[in-house]
């Protein structure tokens, strides 16, 4: 199976992490027609109001990073980055295995 997985938690400014959710979830319905899009999944964290986290499973590094070019997704990713407080925290790359729902 070896497909590529990638968790990544960003962290908003105090006041706008609804704001960046919903950046997040219109980046979503954007790479999800984007080739090898398994799976872009937005989370709130519990235990840190300003925190969103993205988990995205793709079938390959090759399409995750093709994905930046969908149409839209600079635009969106340029209207997040003055909300973030400081820059994105590399995200974790996962090598998935398998599992419920991976095809």
């Amino acid at each position: 199976m070896n497909k590529y997985g990638l968790h990544g938690k960003l962290k908003a400014k105090e006041g706008t992490v609804d704001q960046l959710a919903d950046i997040l979830i219109q980046a979503s319905a954007l790479v999800s027609t984007a080739k090898g899009c398994q799976l872009y999944v937005v989370s709130r964290d519990t235990t840190d109001k300003n925190a969103v986290w993205v988990t995205e499973i793709w079938d390959s590094k090759e399409d995750h990073d093709n994905s930046l070019k969908v149409e839209g997704v600079k635009e969106l990713i340029s209207q997040a980055m003055p909300i973030l407080d400081g820059m994105p925290e590399k995200g974790q790359e996962l090598e998935i295995l398998g599992g419920t729902g991976i095809q």
